[in-house]
């Protein structure tokens, strides 16, 4: 009985390693994407995303002969105990990055499911490690039944119904997977066919409906879902940060090869220009990085581009099945409209947006909003301590995976500035470990809110702004590494009165 569990246990651990191989191997960018979630850096990241999968098929082949079944045992605890560390960090410190365990077979952010599943499948390793090696006369022999004997002893008959209901298995698995696949992709789509069918021939909408007709979007007045997004200058941007301002929020949900998102996008920028103090509009698409660079932020100098996974999970936990759809965001934090779906419904929900009164917006040599925030050591900390000189105001996050990618550029700026260069001012979210682990000697201020961030416009990290000797906005908001330094650069070299970044 004990060789038949070992051998149960290696073929189960070997089934896991090699799907999951295969499958981050098939999805290479969204393991790649993954890994930068929890926080690698692109130069770990990338060769990671294919030593990985690489290692777990390598234990999977190990797994399968007697002779390195104990060795493939032993890989797969030690790398499964590296996942559950890095998991239970990252979920510590309250994050669920997108796990992207089994590819585009399964990808979800990460649980306590995730660290169970993980758990069970360590516990069975540890199971082979523990029995399956005589540690006295390092024999591998006691691995359980080879795989070749064991079949090697079965009946003809036993093999063939063995291979016809494995193969049954597989097809009812792979059929359940795609019928819950198409009906969570395509559902709605369905019903409003037969409701669009229906209505052509003079009957009613063929979609179930309870005391009131059906509602797109969430509920007016329940919880915005949060997210944390990546944008286009691999900063991350986040519903709170959007929100910091105290501004509405207005969520578009595009895509960079719909024909109708095409038509709206000139308006798009030309809202985010002329009615910034109003509302702040922010966008969700799909697609790469060049491609919404390409056709949506280069062409009309959109800005607040976040990009979504394949999977649309941010879509859907608003119930935006279209695109272009739109919703809006109160200041509270609440849903204030049902989702807007096509270009004139969008146009409407802006028109009421901007119906009341506009705000004066800030303009460049007004005074600096107010910043008065601890330090990492308690102290009070105001912006007025910096008159004087001139000073760029840094936003950051120490949970950002790009300010922790250029990190060491920054270290670099600190210990050797150019000559003239600004002071720097640090203004970061996250905990007080978190920001004293970063290394950095430039004055640091907790904003866990990110309230003074959004009080100067930004909605992301890294950003900057430059601050004049007499206390004045002295630049437009920088957002990006390469843009914070050529601000900082311009303003050393220069050092005009007014810089547009």
């Amino acid at each position: 009985m004990m060789d038949v569990a070992l051998l149960l246990a290696r073929l189960l651990l070997a089934t896991v390693f090699a799907v999951a191989g295969i499958a981050k191997l098939t999805a290479w960018k969204g393991t790649f994407e993954g890994l930068q979630e929890f926080g690698l850096p692109v130069s770990l990241a990338r060769p990671a995303a294919i030593l990985i999968p690489v290692t777990e098929l390598l234990i999977a082949m190990l797994l399968l002969p007697t002779v390195s079944a104990w060795w493939g045992a032993l890989g797969a605890l030690l790398l499964l105990s590296v996942f559950i560390a890095a998991i239970g960090y990252q979920l510590g410190r309250g994050q669920h990055p997108q796990c992207h365990c089994f590819g585009q077979l399964h990808s979800a952010p990460a649980s306590q499911s995730t660290l169970v599943r993980n758990g069970a499948l360590a516990g069975i390793a540890l199971f082979v490690v523990a029995f399956g090696r005589d540690l006295f006369s390092f024999s591998n022999e006691d691995a359980g039944h080879s795989i070749v004997g064991w079949i090697g002893g079965l009946s003809l008959w036993s093999i063939t119904g063995a291979i016809l209901a494995a193969l049954v298995l597989a097809a009812i698995v792979v059929e359940g997977w795609v019928i819950v696949q198409l009906l969570r992709q395509n559902g709605r789509l369905l019903l409003r066919m037969d409701a669009f069918e229906a209505m052509s021939s003079g009957g009613v909408p063929a979609v179930p409906t309870l005391a009131e007709p059906e509602v797109e979007g969430l509920p007016v007045g329940t919880a915005a879902p949060p997210f944390a997004l990546q944008g286009l200058h691999g900063d991350r941007l986040t519903l709170d940060a959007l929100q910091a301002s105290g501004k509405p929020v207005l969520l578009l949900f595009v895509d960079p090869d719909c024909e109708p998102c095409s038509e709206l996008l000139p308006e798009v920028g030309d809202w985010q220009r002329e009615h910034a103090d109003a509302v702040t509009i922010a966008l969700i698409s799909g697609g790469s990085v060049e491609a919404n660079r390409l056709k949506v932020a280069d062409d009309y100098g959109i800005v607040n581009v976040m990009l979504q996974k394949r999977d649309g999970k941010v879509s859907q936990a608003y119930r935006a099945d279209w695109t272009p759809s739109a919703v809006l965001i109160q200041p509270d934090g609440t849903i204030g409209s049902p989702v807007a779906g096509g270009v004139d419904e969008i146009r409407e929900l802006v028109a009421e947006i901007l119906d009341p009164q506009v705000v004066e917006r800030t303009r460049l040599g007004e005074p600096a909003p107010e910043v008065s925030l601890p330090d990492l050591n308690g102290q009070t900390v105001s912006l007025i301590d910096f008159s004087g000189k001139l000073t760029l105001v840094l936003f950051w996050d120490p949970a950002c995976g790009f300010c922790q990618h250029v990190l060491p550029d920054l270290r670099a700026w600190e210990d050797a500035p150019p000559a003239n260069a600004p002071q720097l001012l640090i203004v970061s979210t996250g905990s007080i470990e978190d920001n004293r682990a970063m290394r950095l000697k430039s004055t640091i201020l907790l904003d866990r809110t990110f309230e003074v961030g959004g009080a100067f416009g930004a909605s992301g990290t890294p950003s900057a702004v430059m601050i004049g000797a007499d206390g004045t906005i002295a630049s437009e908001l920088a957002e990006g590494f390469t843009e914070i330094l050529s601000l900082a650069g311009a303003m050393a070299h220069d050092r005009p009165q007014v810089v547009t970044a």
